[in-house]
């Protein structure tokens, strides 16, 4: 498995596609991405169909890394909220996280409950617990190759200057990588490199109808950044595939209208290995012995 650590210092931007699962986990791997994210967010929309509001449990995310990391090899960079409690909840999270095959947990610095890092009406720990927090999981993680990811949500409650002197706080505990959620305009995403980029690797997050600007990965490369993350855009590449499937099943009464769109029976049994398991099933076959 690549290692994030040494992937991030190569000077090309790293693109991670959000996952919910393990079969979008297994088709991005597929698609050629070098490592992915998964979001509590999507976990929250898929699982439960509700909106990013805390929801999401820390035992929840664990299961759902295990089930991913069970079925591909490339790094699963995961969003662990607010650490789901305090500095301590913080250090449990880590372990059950990295044991379950997370090569980076990002923290924020909310409140509780939490909520997506586009909605409005966010609020804000204090510096001094949130530097806490990182450094309690820096202390909890096994390997110093699982990469502590430091979210900052200050933009939108105290500004750009605010978000910049919290990751810079948040690098001074040990931050691996820094992610000032949600500037607002390239010209704070500059800014946000300019005072930040010596310090530690940098993360932009891309969400169409979003508050950042939408930019290529390219684009983020040529600012500075190190690291970008589509969180949210299969979920919302899905939900539209099913809106127009079940509209079209319920309307039609057949799935024939919609087959253009779909794989067949035998393409998501190639996607997902079917044959290859079963290869390997009869190898265990005693009557091969």
């Amino acid at each position: 498995m690549t290692r994030l650590k040494t992937r991030l210092g190569n000077g090309k931007i790293l693109l991670a596609p959000g996952i919910y699962d393990g079969l979008s986990g297994l088709v991005a791997e597929r698609a050629g991405a070098e490592a992915v994210y998964l979001s509590g967010a999507s976990i929250a929309y898929t699982r439960f169909g509700r909106p990013d509001v805390g929801l999401v449990s820390m035992s929840e995310v664990a299961d759902t890394i295990a089930a991913i990391r069970d079925r591909i090899a490339v790094p699963i960079i995961v969003d662990a909220d607010t650490g789901f409690g305090n500095a301590i909840n913080v250090k449990r999270t880590v372990r059950q996280f990295e044991r379950a095959g997370a090569g980076g947990i990002q923290l924020e610095d909310q409140t509780l409950p939490k909520r997506c890092g586009h909605l409005d009406g966010k609020t804000l720990v204090s510096i001094a617990e949130m530097v806490g927090k990182i450094r309690a999981a820096v202390d909890a993680r096994a390997s110093a190759d699982t990469l502590i990811v430091a979210r900052t949500d200050a933009v939108a409650v105290e500004g750009i200057s605010a978000g910049i002197e919290r990751a810079a706080a948040y690098a001074d505990a040990g931050a691996d990588v820094l992610f000032v959620e949600a500037p607002k305009s390239v010209v704070d995403m500059a800014t946000v490199v300019d005072k930040l980029g010596g310090k530690a690797p940098l993360m932009a997050n891309m969400v169409e109808g979003g508050k950042t600007p939408s930019m290529t990965a390219a684009d983020l490369e040529a600012l500075g950044y190190a690291l970008v993350i589509f969180p949210g855009g299969a979920v919302r590449a899905i939900a539209a595939t099913l809106d127009g499937y079940y509209t079209s099943l319920v309307t039609n009464g057949s799935n024939e209208p919609f087959r253009a769109n779909m794989v067949d029976f035998a393409g998501i049994n190639r996607i997902v290995g079917t044959p290859e398991l079963l290869e390997e099933a009869r190898g265990y076959d005693e009557e091969q012995q």
